[in-house]
């Protein structure tokens, strides 16, 4: 088996191509090569198509073995030797259509978008100003002073599990340093812990904040030191078009997993 690795904001991502595996289940690899301490310490594991006619279809699943949309791991996958060529790219990733763009920024995602996504009331009640939106997955976004002086294993958990949201949502908090530039944080369901940077997070709280602040560009300073750009489109009922997410992706290289993993 070849495991590929690839980041994006910080995130490091497995890849495999689905040609060159047997039946096992895609939540079974991931809940074996993911874990930090007694595997390869991934924020996510991709299955992934070879390219052929039609978008490209990748599937992502999170280090506890849910399936779930992913746009940083989308994003890290053009990185990867094989992927489809081009300044555009088609894909369906994890059942959401979406586009890859490579530009001198790295490499943007067009994220979902139709009547099933944008912002949407927020379900519970908060003690922080808040915004909730479904973008393949829920995000909750939560104004704080600083970024910093949260203590976000505290404040987050109860919030994703909350019950109002069935099967949880992820929680960002978010810290408006300048007109369009702000610096955000992120707990991830399926991770159960602060990734460096979640992207879909910062994709609905740059719509929340189009919203509220009246600018439809943000810079996000994030966790993991790299800085991710969103541009949307804000209708009046909280829908987007074009909701384009970018920043750097690297390639990492190939591992060979060790038999004794699936022992």
């Amino acid at each position: 088996m070849e495991l590929h690795l690839a980041s994006a904001a910080g995130n490091v991502f497995g890849y495999l191509w689905v040609e060159e595996l047997n039946n096992c289940l895609g939540s079974d690899y991931a809940k074996v090569l993911c874990p930090r301490g007694r595997a390869f310490g991934l924020d996510g594991l991709f299955l992934m198509q070879s390219p052929g006619k039609g978008p490209w279809i990748l599937e992502h699943w999170d280090t506890d073995g849910s399936k779930s949309f992913c746009s940083n791991g989308s994003r890290a996958a053009l990185a990867v030797p094989g992927a489809p060529e081009g300044a555009l790219v088609e894909v369906i990733s994890s059942g959401e259509r979406i586009l890859l763009r490579r530009d001198d920024r790295g490499v943007g995602i067009r994220m979902p978008e139709g009547d099933a996504f944008g912002l949407r009331p927020v379900p519970l009640a908060t003690e922080l100003p808040a915004g909730f939106g479904w973008i393949g997955n829920p995000q909750l976004a939560l104004r704080v002073p600083s970024v910093a002086a949260v203590d976000l294993p505290v404040l987050a958990p109860p919030l994703r599990h909350h019950p109002a949201v069935p099967g949880g949502t992820n929680v960002s908090v978010v810290e408006v340093i300048a007109p369009g530039e702000a610096k955000i944080r992120s707990w991830e369901r399926g991770v159960e812990g602060e990734t460096l940077c979640c992207g879909t997070g910062c994709a609905v709280a740059a719509a929340w904040l189009a919203r509220t602040e009246g600018l439809s560009a943000w810079r996000f300073h994030t966790a993991g030191g790299e800085d991710v750009s969103v541009e949307l489109t804000l209708d009046a009922g909280g829908a987007w078009r074009d909701l384009w997410l970018s920043g750097p992706v690297r390639r990492l290289g190939r591992v060979h997993p060790d038999p004794s993993l699936w022992a």
